[in-house]
């Protein structure tokens, strides 16, 4: 376990840009991608919820017709960001022995299951399509992406609700490290902004509910008034090599993924656990897998996802794990939260960070939560030298994962 993980290739498309440029642009500005939802079956069904961080770009204005007919939505937009990070990554030429695909997802293809059974209840079996399953599985976006690159190493798809695309990058470094592919391509994808999903987490009291006339003020992470998530869609994808099968063919490297961390709460199915420990045991084994020490990391971009009770845990796993020095900032604000692909998406945000030297605002926050206390980014983007940083991902069931990444 011994070779260095370095990412040559990045891909996005979120409800701020149908690519990595405009999507870090939107991010930098402060720019939300938050608005009303326009589908009849939102007062069909009478839903608290009105509003998503719908896809900036539709995938069918990027795929051929027959393509994005065979595939679900969740899968059109893992293989739009895969082919993105393909091509930035200067098309690899590697063994297909030594490529291995990992793209997570937390749900999978929920409107294609949902609009199937619809057809099933209304109109009979006839009407079900025979690309039902293939539509519908979960590792369905890790497949098309494997069959698209011709990877013959291995296709995995992790499935660990909003940290699935961050234990995906982990699972590539893991494999790279060990030796067993030159190549990865991972991240995550998710696309169900759809009336099950919507109204489950409503039901939860998960979801935002009080600001569907002010779609843009909706998410607020880390704010004292925040009351839920913003539901968003979207994918995100890095393309991963062993350091010396990159320079070997003189690829561009944009930082390097230097340590993981994943544990597990066994606290509550859908709860953080309060005390933050499980989050903070993630930071500290991805710090000391990288090799670094807490004082290393400048900058958190934080899992903060506006929830009451999951903010302040991690706030208080920050200042367990690292202390009160890193400069935090919380995506989630303006990209909504996109579940099983944010992770991925956010990743790239945070290598870009380091790369760049800035960190992105976090929108609405107005009265920072008495149990946060960290310095967090807000109004304008902050410029900042950085070598190394933490980007954080949980989920339902008690997931943790922590990617530590720093500079090339």
């Amino acid at each position: 376990m011994t070779a260095d993980v370095v990412v040559t290739g990045l891909g996005a498309t979120t409800p701020l840009g149908g690519d990595v440029a405009s999507t870090w642009e939107a991010l930098l500005a402060g720019r939300s991608g938050v608005s009303r939802i326009e589908a009849d079956w939102v007062e069909r069904h009478d839903l608290p919820v009105r509003i998503a961080a719908q896809l900036a770009v539709d995938p069918s204005e990027v795929l051929k017709r027959v393509e994005a007919r065979r595939m679900d939505r969740c899968e059109q937009v893992a293989i739009i960001a895969a082919r993105e990070a393909w091509q930035h990554a200067g098309t690899p030429e590697v063994e297909p022995e030594r490529l291995a695909v990992v793209v997570g997802t937390g749900i999978g293809g929920a409107v294609t299951l949902l609009t199937q059974d619809d057809l099933l209840e209304n109109e009979g079996v006839r009407k079900v399509s025979p690309l039902t399953i293939p539509m519908l599985m979960p590792n369905g976006p890790a497949a098309w992406v494997g069959l698209e690159l011709g990877a013959k190493a291995g296709v995995h798809a992790p499935t660990s609700a909003c940290a699935s695309s961050a234990e995906a990058l982990a699972w590539a470094w893991r494999m790279l490290r060990a030796g067993e592919v030159d190549v990865v391509v991972a991240g995550g994808a998710e696309a169900c902004i759809t009336g099950i999903p919507l109204a489950g987490f409503s039901q939860m009291r998960a979801m935002c509910i009080s600001h569907n006339d002010n779609p843009e003020g909706a998410s607020r992470p880390f704010d004292a008034g925040r009351d839920g998530f913003v539901l968003g869609e979207g994918a995100g994808i890095m393309v991963l090599e062993r350091a010396e099968f990159a320079a070997a063919r003189g690829a561009t490297v944009h930082g390097r993924l230097a340590g993981i961390g994943i544990t597990s709460d066994a606290y509550h199915i859908t709860a953080p656990d309060p005390e933050g420990i499980g989050q903070a045991r993630a930071m500290t084994a991805a710090i000391r897998t990288a090799g670094l020490d807490p004082a290393d990391i400048g900058h958190i971009n934080c899992h903060a996802t506006s929830t009451p009770v999951g903010d302040v845990a991690e706030a208080v796993s920050v200042r367990k794990a690292i202390g009160d020095h890193p400069i935090l900032t919380a995506p989630k604000s303006t990209l909504g939260h996109l579940l099983g692909g944010a992770g991925a998406v956010e990743g790239i945000a945070t290598l870009l960070s380091i790369r760049d030297g800035v960190i992105p605002p976090t929108a609405n926050l107005e009265n920072l939560d008495p149990g946060v206390q960290l310095d967090v980014v807000t109004g304008e983007a902050r410029k900042v030298e950085l070598t190394a940083a933490l980007n954080d991902s949980f989920g339902f069931g008690g997931h943790n994962v922590a990617l530590a990444f720093a500079a090339a």
